[in-house]
């Protein structure tokens, strides 16, 4: 599959690759302090377990430092820190989702990482008036999932910080 998620945010037409309409719908859920969130998997280019992460000097607190994947250097983001969150325990490790930004890859640190569904986009709701600004302005929008809620996260905006 990552070879096509590749291909299909290249060419921005899943169907060119013969990836079927729910796919723009498929969101890979991971969990921040937790709360249930979703990126959408066509995103996604791996997800890795905790990782040795080189401290970056002067960078923005959201950045948590850098990782070596496969040879090529990806920027981890600390989500906690980028929504405003309380740090992770010492004890606590940190998986990765790496996605692609700008021709650029990084990794979004999340506490755990759990499953890829298919949500219905007719669905999809508004961000409710309670959820903390630093979730909004980040967010597509929510799914209720059972009791849960699920709050669709926006990479690009994810990468506006600093």
């Amino acid at each position: 599959m990552q070879t096509q998620t590749a291909t299909a945010t290249q060419s921005g037409n899943p169907a060119a690759i013969g990836l079927s309409a729910d796919a723009e719908a498929m969101v890979l859920t991971l969990t921040v302090a937790g709360q249930l969130c979703g990126v959408p998997v066509l995103g996604v280019r791996d997800v890795l377990g905790p990782q040795a992460i080189t401290r970056i000097p002067l960078a923005p607190p959201e950045v948590a430092g850098s990782l070596n994947l496969r040879g090529r250097i990806v920027t981890a983001i600390d989500l906690r820190r980028r929504l405003s969150l309380p740090a992770r325990g010492a004890e606590a490790k940190a998986m990765s989702v790496v996605v692609e930004h700008q021709g650029e890859l990084y990794s979004l640190l999340a506490d755990q990482v759990g499953d890829v569904l298919t949500l219905n986009a007719a669905e999809r709701a508004a961000n409710p008036p309670t959820l903390e600004p630093s979730w909004k302005e980040v967010s597509l929008g929510v799914h209720r999932l059972g009791e849960q809620l699920l709050i669709v996260l926006d990479v690009e905006r994810l990468m506006q910080f600093g």
